[in-house]
């Protein structure tokens, strides 16, 4: 199944299911009901905002955007992710307002109501599945599994409110809810700006990386090293690489080697520059050793 009928058929659920529970929470008087209903809310903006940036993000690259448009789902990414930190304070403002009176609750409607929740819940976390290099999918899924705990929150709650009379744990449970909505939020949010600002992605050492290219025989040293991710899961790589003086066709074996290193490190993309001089001083990692080899005697700057 594609990523956009996933998205389509999950958006539909998310509609339904928010709109029940609105009423729900309503009805029974069920404030993690309608903190539920509101995390709904914005799981259907998530995946309609998802589903926008997939559909951008198939446009083919021009003149305009040689790169295309795939750092588009970054945005939507942020955007949901700073959606879930709003419903997150949203969720507990009210949950401290109910804490101090705790109102009457209908019991049987708020399990009825979140136990079918939880079920679509758990629909919509299958279809969209999980594990996802895209970041943009990534954050709807995230979004579909904070609600699904959300939703077992509810029964949880709707469960011992029946059983003990105890219904301060509705507003209890709102404020997990809340914080497991924020974790979430803050680590797509946090994923995202790290690719905007272009880090080095995780998992990835420059310094070790240097090394790694310096042992390859007729590499004579590497600066000027860049690596980021112009999307999750997408590595880009440049560097200047010292060698000795020799045609450029001799160079294409070297260049070979290098590209099949990285690959194996996950760097797909690689922009490789040679150069027979030494580096200018001001090469980021040009003072790295050069890995031993016949020919001149090199040194550090």
């Amino acid at each position: 199944m594609s990523n956009e009928r996933r998205l389509c058929l999950s958006l539909g659920i998310a509609l339904a299911v928010m709109a029940a529970e609105a009423l729900g929470g309503c009805l029974s008087g069920s404030l993690a009901l309608l903190s539920d209903a509101g995390h709904m809310l914005t799981d259907a903006f998530a995946l309609g905002l998802s589903l926008l940036a997939l559909r951008i993000a198939l446009r083919p690259p021009h003149g305009r955007a040689t790169f295309g448009y795939q750092r588009g789902g970054l945005l939507v990414a942020v955007v949901n992710g700073l959606g879930l930190l709003a419903i997150a304070l949203f969720i507990f403002r009210e949950a401290y307002q109910r804490l101090q009176s705790p109102p009457e609750i209908q019991t049987a409607l708020m399990l009825s109501v979140a136990s079918a929740g939880l079920v679509a819940n758990l629909a919509m976390a299958f279809i969209l599945g999980r594990g996802h290099e895209d970041l943009n999918i990534r954050s709807a899924w995230l979004h579909v599994f904070g609600d699904t705990l959300s939703s077992l929150g509810v029964v949880v709650s709707a469960l011992v409110i029946a059983a003990t009379g105890w219904r301060s744990i509705d507003p209890l449970m709102s404020f997990l809810i809340g914080a497991i909505i924020l974790v979430g939020g803050l680590r797509v949010v946090a994923e995202a700006l790290e690719i905007f600002l272009q880090l080095t992605p995780r998992g990835i050492d420059p310094e070790e990386l240097a090394r790694t290219l310096c042992q390859i025989p007729g590499v004579q040293g590497v600066h000027d090293l860049h690596v980021w991710a112009h999307t999750r899961g997408r590595v880009f790589f440049s560097a200047h690489v010292w060698v000795a003086d020799q045609s450029l066709s001799a160079l294409e074996a070297l260049r070979a080697r290098i590209k099949e290193r990285l690959r194996k490190m996950g760097i797909e993309h690689a922009t490789l520059e040679f150069e027979c001089a030494e580096c200018a001083t001001e090469g980021l990692y040009c003072q790295l050793e050069p890995y031993p080899q016949e020919g001149p005697e090199h040194h550090r700057h």
